[in-house]
């Protein structure tokens, strides 16, 4: 079976890899020609653990391909999947120009019965825009081809995404006839031979249940956040309250970790988009939107807990442990850190920082304005106090003496909540967690 994928950025070009693993003919169309030069020359783009080696085993396998032209593919392939970005416009709609661009080089082009798959995440009513727009350069063509579109969201999460690709919990398709159903099925039976988990619905149902899944788990986090916050007024511990909620097999205890915000290509993009569209058809979604003031309002806990230890931040040394969004990948889409960041040296402050991956990107993003160090400890040195920013396995068991040592002051501000409080004060820090 062959495939192209338009987009090679994380979602394109970990599905294509995935797919070519499973032993399908990969395409991967760009329009960025130095990416495409890159990965023919074996380098990858993004951070993903375990992705380069198995780009190049597929590339070396000759089921992996990279170019830059869609129309060059197009005759040899039974499916085309669009994972074009789809970035927030001012107003918090997703801005759909990319995927309609695919929609119309795919109308202007193919000969024979194709699908498009819509693989970014798109509101609801998209697949019917697309449609139109490979119906009008048809029309232009003055040609009669069959064609079908499809939704296909994922699912993946970063730093674990060839798992959850090659061994997923669910597949969602939206499909509009038998015909589109049968080629989707034969292109995913590879992945769920042992028990298989594709959920075929309606188009629009299939756009909605990403956004509701991602939405979802926003909830809990920012639920969670607040929760928190009412904890330390209150005296309570948010790490017993989790424990006491989750235990309830009707909650469960995946994303109720308090913390300083999400961040990320998702979560705050999918929840704008969402609310967006409930507002174009005259409804307010209530939840959503305080979700995502909850979490914007999340992001400045830090400081705040920062400029009460140490009254004014100016001239203060600040050491950030941790850049990226999340553990495991380089991604700062979106980043509490960006945020903290910014208001840290708004207010006069000096910052050290240090991530396992996500420096260079710290670096493309905001340049020189912080001090990047060659490791955790070099960023504590003469500094006021510590904020940790990324739960990242390197910052969960450092040497606490020789911290203190080399501090001008010890101060702790656990961002994520990964240390054990009693330790560490033992260890003689001032210790401040979220909700703790």
């Amino acid at each position: 079976m062959n495939i192209a994928i338009v987009g090679t950025g994380y979602v394109g070009l970990v599905s294509g890899t995935c797919f070519a693993e499973m032993g399908i003919d990969v395409t991967c169309v760009d329009i960025d020609q130095n990416k495409i030069n890159k990965l023919l020359n074996g380098e990858i783009p993004i951070y993903e653990p375990g992705l380069d080696e198995m780009v190049k085993r597929n590339v070396d396998a000759g089921r992996l391909h990279f170019t830059t032209s869609l129309i060059s593919c197009l005759d040899n392939v039974e499916v085309v999947f669009s994972a074009v970005g789809t970035p927030p416009d001012e107003d918090g709609s997703a801005d759909l120009k990319y995927v309609l661009e695919v929609a119309r080089t795919f109308g202007q082009h193919i000969n024979k019965y194709t699908i498009l798959v819509t693989k970014s995440t798109v509101p609801v009513g998209t697949a019917k825009k697309v449609k139109a727009a490979i119906q009008e350069e048809l029309n232009k063509r003055g040609v009669q081809v069959e064609f079908e579109v499809a939704s296909n969201p994922e699912f993946l999460k970063e730093g674990a995404a060839i798992k959850d690709f090659m061994s997923p919990d669910r597949v969602v398709v939206g499909v509009e006839s038998e015909r589109a159903q049968k080629v989707m099925t034969k292109l995913y039976r590879p992945f769920l031979t042992n028990n298989f988990r594709v959920y075929f619905m309606d188009i629009p149902s299939a756009e909605m249940t990403k956004y509701a899944a991602n939405a979802m788990l926003a909830t809990r986090i920012s639920f969670m956040n607040d929760i928190a916050n009412l904890c330390d007024l209150v005296g309570a511990n948010v790490d017993m309250v989790r424990k006491g909620i989750g235990t309830d097999a009707r909650i469960g205890s995946k994303f109720l970790y308090a913390g300083c915000g999400y961040g990320g290509s998702c979560f705050p993009k999918d929840v704008k988009a969402l609310a967006h569209t409930a507002r174009e058809y005259g409804y307010t979604m209530g939840v959503i939107e305080a979700v995502e003031a909850v979490n914007e309002r999340q992001k400045g806990l830090v400081v705040q807990k920062l400029r009460r230890k140490l009254k004014s931040l100016k001239d203060k040394t600040i050491a950030v442990w941790g850049l990226s969004f999340k553990p495991e990948t380089d991604d700062m889409r979106e980043a509490p850190a960006l945020v903290i960041i910014d208001q840290l040296i708004a207010e006069g402050a000096v910052v050290k920082v240090y991530d396992p991956v996500a420096m260079p990107e710290c670096k493309r993003r905001i340049g020189d304005r912080v001090i990047y160090c060659k490791d955790m400890y070099e960023a504590v040195i003469d500094a006021d106090a510590i904020a940790l920013l990324t739960e990242w396995k390197v910052f969960r068991v450092p040497s606490w003496s020789v911290i203190k040592k080399v501090m001008k002051q010890p101060i702790l501000i656990d961002g994520r909540n990964i240390y054990d409080k009693e330790e560490v004060i033992s260890e003689g820090f001032d210790y401040s967690a979220i909700g703790k």
